[in-house]
């Protein structure tokens, strides 16, 4: 155990630790039993969005892809005519223009003659 030791004048006194005042400000940090359950609520909440937030969207895997076969439209030709005679029988024609314009990446519906467009292959 070390020690320390300090020569000071014969007649020197030590000052004394200030005394309480007894107000708020000397008494310690407590909490109440709301202020804890506050705090502990708090930080469970940050938590969670710590862990929520750093989720990653996921789509899921992406589709197959569909074979397709290229495809001269003719002259007064309609995505339409197009549709009807690929269509299943059956099958709701709005549906099959709809995937031919994603398929293809058309503005709309709308066709010109010698234009190429793809057409899912016949399996």
């Amino acid at each position: 155990m070390s020690a320390i030791a300090a020569d000071l004048p014969r007649g020197t006194r030590l000052a004394a630790a200030p005394r309480s005042t007894g107000t708020a400000a000397d008494a310690p940090l407590r909490l109440t039993r709301r202020g804890r359950v506050t705090v502990f609520l708090l930080a469970l909440g940050l938590g969670l969005v710590g862990m929520l937030g750093n989720q990653v969207a996921n789509a899921g895997t992406p589709s197959p892809g569909v074979p397709v076969e290229t495809y001269t439209v003719r002259s007064g030709e309609t995505l339409w005519d197009i549709a009807s005679g690929i269509a299943a029988p059956g099958q709701d024609l709005r549906d099959v223009v709809d995937h031919l314009v994603n398929l293809n990446d058309l503005p709309g519906a709308g066709l010109t003659a010698g234009q190429q467009i793809l057409l899912p292959a016949e399996s």
